[in-house]
C-alpha cells in the first residue's frame, strides 16, 4: 500500500481520469454497491449496474492513463519507466507513513488494520480469474506468485490467515460482513479494484502493469505497518513481514509475465500501474486520516 507522489515522465501529458482522491458521497454508496456486486453471481440487472458503476470510476482512468502513456518502444523501456516510477515514490513517501510507523497509538492502527478487512481476509482470492484470461506463460508466472498468496496450499500460511491471525490478537471481528458499515469508500475501491483487474477489465494486461507495481511498491510501502506492529509489541505481524520478505520474489514474477507476452499492449500495462498507484495511495491516506481523526 503507498501513497503516489507525481511522477514526471517525457511526452507523459497530464491525463485526466476520474480522479482516486475525489471519491463523493454517491461514489462512496457505489463502491459499496459494487463490492456487494462483485461478491456474487450477478443477474442481468446485476451486471447493468456494475458496467453503470465502473463506466463512471475506474474505466475513464484506466482509459486516461491509458491514453497519455509514453510511447514505449519496447517492453524493456517499460520495465524501466516502472523503476524509475517506483524510486520515486519511494523517495516521496508521505507524511502519514511517518506517523503510521512512529505515533500511531493501537487503538489508530487498529482503525487501520480495520479499514483495510475486507481485503486483508480475502487476499488473492479475487485474482484467480486472471490466470485464464492471460496467454499461458504469462498466466503461469502469476500464478506462482497467487499460490504463494494462499500458503502453496498451507492453510496457516495463507496470507488472509495471516491476517486474521494478526485480527484475533487485536481483538477484532473475522466475519467480513461486520466490516462493510465501516470500511471508507477508498478502501472498498480498493478492494474492487482487484476485482475489476482480474474479472472485468476489458484486458489483462491492466492486470499485469498493476500487480507488478503493486508487489514492488509493498516493498516499502508496508515499512511503516511492520514498524508500528513492532513498535506496539504486535506478535502476529508477520502479514505485514511475510509480505517484506516474499513479495520481492513476486515482483520478479510478475515482470517475467510482462516479458513473457508475445504481443504486449504497453499503453495497457502502464495504465495498470498509473491507476493502481492513485487507489492505493487514495485508501492508504483515508485509512491513516480516519485514525487521525476518529482516535485521540
Amino acid at each position: 500500500m503507498s501513497a503516489s507522489p507525481s511522477a514526471s515522465f517525457p511526452a507523459t501529458p497530464a491525463p485526466a481520469p476520474v480522479a482516486a482522491h475525489s471519491i463523493t458521497a454517491p461514489a462512496a454508496t457505489a463502491q459499496r454497491d459494487l463490492h456487494t456486486l462483485y461478491r456474487r453471481v450477478p443477474s442481468l440487472g446485476d451486471y447493468g449496474s456494475m458496467t453503470a458503476i465502473e463506466e463512471r470510476w475506474i474505466l475513464p482512468m484506466a482509459r486516461g492513463y491509458e491514453a497519455s502513456a509514453p510511447r514505449f518502444a519496447n517492453t524493456g523501456e517499460l520495465l524501466g519507466a516502472l523503476k524509475e516510477f517506483l524510486a520515486e515514490e519511494e523517495a516521496s513517501l508521505p507524511e502519514s507513513a511517518t506517523f503510521l510507523a512512529e505515533h500511531a497509538t493501537l487503538e489508530q492502527f487498529k482503525v487501520v488494520v480495520r479499514e483495510f478487512a475486507l481485503d486483508g481476509l480475502t487476499e488473492s482470492q479475487s485474482l484467480l480469474p486472471v490466470v485464464p484470461r492471460l496467454p499461458y506463460r504469462s498466466g503461469m508466472a502469476v500464478f506462482r506468485v497467487l499460490i504463494d498468496e494462499l500458503g502453496c496450499g498451507n492453510d496457516e500460511k495463507a496470507h488472509s490467515q495471516l491476517y486474521r491471525d494478526l485480527l484475533t490478537e487485536l481483538d477484532m471481528s473475522l466475519r467480513l460482513d461486520d466490516y462493510l458499515d465501516g470500511t471508507s469508500p477508498e478502501c472498498f475501491a480498493y478492494v474492487n479494484m482487484f476485482h475489476w483487474l482480474a474479472s472485468r477489465a476489458p484486458s489483462p494486461q491492466y492486470f499485469l502493469g498493476a500487480y507488478a507495481y503493486f508487489e514492488t511498491s509493498v516493498l516499502y510501502a508496508f515499512q511503516s505497518f511492520a514498524r508500528a506492529a513492532q513498535r506496539l509489541g504486535i506478535a502476529h505481524s508477520a502479514y505485514y513481514t511475510e509480505h517484506l520478505y516474499i513479495d520481492a520474489y513476486h515482483s520478479s514474477h510478475m515482470r517475467t509475465a510482462i516479458r513473457a507476452l508475445d504481443e504486449p499492449d504497453l499503453a495497457k500495462i502502464w495504465a495498470g500501474v498509473r491507476l493502481t498507484s492513485d487507489i492505493v495511495g487514495a485508501a492508504t491516506e483515508a485509512a491513516i486520516a480516519r485514525a487521525r481523526e476518529t482516535v485521540g
